[in-house]
């Protein structure tokens, strides 16, 4: 590891960003726009198909049409999911309903260490598994202006652990790859992909302080302790 790396990769969801738990807010906003009563046990497993769904294909979200695509169909799994009570929705109109109950927040240690690796120096890099929304994200959550680049994997064409989405990312800030560190919260995206490509991983744990480091990687419990 660097003593001092010169940039920092990061991770978004889970690292940056937040998701709150989104059933409830899809069973409220159903009932609001579309007349739609579902329990928020079916919900949960609706929105978590739709996610498996989601990860496996973000990837090919690099566009504005590929992305109104995936929403699409990530819609039909939900309608599918849910059975009759939504049957009657149509996925275009269920995509705004989807989209606003996926609500995000920056965690509350996100902008005081941007701003901390910001003033010592350090170019500060988002490698995410994410469509090309993520900007968008970022943009509302605050964490925008305070990056120097973010790659997504739909704008790459290669996901985590693919060791080639961190290449892409040296590629970007023009290092190499012994002069950076990732931080993420995933053991093998995050750290075993960024290994793969030669840059040392650190596992971000937010519930799992005091955790031994598996094989030598360095755990934290917070991005205030980086």
């Amino acid at each position: 590891m660097a003593a001092r790396p010169r940039a920092i990769f990061l991770d978004a969801l889970g690292t940056l960003v937040a998701l709150a738990e989104p059933w409830p807010a899809l069973t409220e906003l159903l009932r609001e726009h579309h007349g739609v009563d579902v329990d928020e046990a079916d919900a949960r497993l609706a929105l978590l198909a739709e996610m498996r769904h989601y990860r496996s294909h973000c990837v090919r979200a690099g566009g504005r049409a590929s992305l109104a695509a995936l929403r699409l169909e990530c819609a039909q799994i939900v309608i599918d999911e849910l059975g009759a009570p939504a049957a009657a929705i149509a996925p275009p109109e269920l995509v705004p309903t989807l989209l606003a109950a996926l609500r995000f927040a920056a965690f509350d240690d996100a902008v005081p260490a941007l701003e901390r690796w910001r003033a010592q120096g350090r170019l500060l890099v988002v490698v995410s598994n994410w469509d090309i929304s993520l900007h968008d994200v970022l943009r509302s959550t605050g964490l925008q202006g305070l990056l120097d680049a973010v790659l997504t994997s739909a704008e790459v064409g290669h996901s985590k652990p693919d060791p080639a989405i961190f290449a892409a990312a040296l590629g970007r800030v023009g290092l190499g790859a012994a002069e950076v560190v990732h931080i993420g919260d995933s053991l093998e995206e995050d750290v075993f992909g960024a290994r793969a490509a030669g840059i040392e991983g650190v596992l971000l744990a937010r519930a799992g302080a005091g955790l031994v480091a598996p094989d030598g990687v360095r755990v934290i419990a917070s991005l205030g302790e980086w």
